[in-house]
């Protein structure tokens, strides 16, 4: 049996026809779209759009994708919306696949894959309200009840290059989490073109490895981000140098699609390899897992096509028994929906978060903001994706804001 034939077997939600067929109709009346020219223009750091999908019952549902702004605005307001408007919000399936075959038509990827994914976002967040049920029920119910996270080091109080041992003993000690991302190697990478890299380079680059190491020894766990800079016999050699201080795990050395040349860096080095984040839609995955490449199976759901293609990614990867690891350096919808996803499917291995969002970003701009305790997360037992965002923040002075109506 192929993967493909896999995922026609995955079982329907157990109580949602029965749910619908006493359900009254609902259709959507307005998409409206809101993000930030720079995110720098409020205090909660903005560098993403979001959806908001209202109905004639009263519900919104909410939605996220990110880093390009206006272009994912604009797909949203000339693709997306056209064919949803008047629609029933509640068939994700069908909505899905319409929707990617006509992006399909012009091309498979980019802006209009990401304000897909938003889209999709959007609904299941609608479908959890509309049956008062947060998201994970609707997947299945919890078989991570508390998700085990790692610190990704984005701008905060210290500098992973030279104090990565004061940010991991602070969320260590203040939140529990023992493990940290951090990406030495890309000033090399952006000075050479990825080309090469010096024994000089190298030892630099593996010094916030060696102070991590030494502080903590094996009480932590690091994971080294590469962001696809490197090739082949640089991304080996790296490998190589890194091997004595056992990461984790190496992501995205690599450009994505190239499986093969992944192939012969994973026989290269016994460190474990994570790809995928930049990749959009389960076939580009059915490509990755039948390579045999990758350890860990990382997506992200505002760029994948949304929750619903990522679940089925995750169980692609559970039939080769390979765990997944969702990204989430990106807004807050971003990271409840991963929570959700990490909690109801068994095969997951870790979840990304970022201190400073917890700390600094989302307790300005959320009524529920998530903080991890223990080193874990849990999804919020609330409707839908459950993240309540304080009603000053849609009526931002720099927020920049288009709907689109149903026309009466």
């Amino acid at each position: 049996m192929n993967r493909r034939h896999f995922l026609g077997l995955m079982p329907a939600l157990p109580f949602l026809a029965s749910s619908f067929a006493a359900a009254p109709p609902m259709r959507v009346t307005k998409v409206e779209t809101f993000y930030w020219k720079d995110r720098n223009d409020a205090p909660w750091w903005p560098h993403w759009t979001w959806l908001r999908v209202h109905t004639d019952t009263g519900l919104v549902g909410i939605g996220e994708t990110y880093p390009r702004n206006s272009l994912e605005a604009e797909a949203i307001h000339s693709i997306l919306a056209p064919a949803l408007i008047g629609k029933d919000p509640r068939d994700i399936e069908g909505l899905w696949r319409q929707i990617y075959q006509r992006n399909d038509f012009n091309i498979a990827g980019g802006a209009e894959i990401r304000a897909q994914s938003a889209l999709d976002l959007a609904l299941w967040d609608l479908l959890g309200k509309s049956l008062n049920a947060p998201v994970y029920r609707l997947l299945g119910g919890l078989a991570n009840p508390a998700v085990r996270l790692y610190n990704t080091c984005f701008p905060h109080k210290h500098s992973f290059l030279t104090d990565p041992d004061k940010i991991m003993r602070e969320v260590r000690d203040g939140y529990g989490v023992k493990a940290i991302k951090i990406w030495p190697f890309d000033g090399a990478a952006q000075r050479n073109r990825g080309q090469f890299i010096t024994h000089a380079e190298l030892e630099e680059a593996l010094k916030p490895v060696r102070i991590l190491r030494d502080a903590f020894g094996d009480d932590i766990d690091i994971l080294i981000e590469l962001h696809s800079y490197w090739n082949l016999t640089a991304g080996i050699r790296i490998a190589k140098a890194l091997e004595p201080y056992r990461p984790m795990w190496l992501e995205d050395m690599l450009m994505p699609g190239n499986f093969s040349q992944y192939r012969q860096l994973a026989e290269a080095t016994g460190i474990p390899l994570t790809v995928g984040e930049r990749m959009a839609g389960k076939l580009q995955f059915e490509t990755l897992l039948e390579s045999r490449a990758a350890t860990f199976i990382m997506f992200d759901v505002c760029w994948c096509g949304g929750l619903t293609e990522a679940r089925k990614i995750t169980t692609m990867a559970d039939a080769y028994q390979l765990p997944f690891a969702p990204h989430t350096a990106g807004g807050p919808l971003l990271f409840y929906a991963s929570t959700h996803l990490s909690a109801a499917m068994p095969n997951n291995w870790i979840q990304e978060s970022c201190q400073r969002f917890y700390e600094r970003d989302w307790p300005t701009m959320l009524n529920n903001p998530l903080r991890p305790q223990n080193g874990t997360i849990s999804p919020p037992d609330l409707p839908g994706f459950g993240m309540e965002v304080k009603p000053d923040v849609w009526t931002h002075p720099a927020v920049v804001r288009r709907e689109t109506v149903l026309s009466r």
